[in-house]
């Protein structure tokens, strides 16, 4: 359910995510898969399991 909500609502745009503590992860959606956010910050790809965000929102 949350993986067809970011699919079709953040797919190639900028957001932060938060899921939990302190740290907040920041790029641009570029894939939505098999439970795993991906996101791009600056040529960097961050993997985030989609079970684990609290938040979401866009840039």
């Amino acid at each position: 359910m949350m993986q067809s909500f970011i699919v079709e609502h953040y797919l190639n745009k900028d957001v932060d995510v938060y899921c939990g503590g302190p740290d907040v992860f920041r790029g641009n959606v570029v894939a939505c898969a098999d439970n795993v956010l991906t996101l791009d910050s600056e040529g960097k790809l961050t993997h985030i399991a989609i079970d684990k965000i609290i938040a979401l929102w866009g840039q």
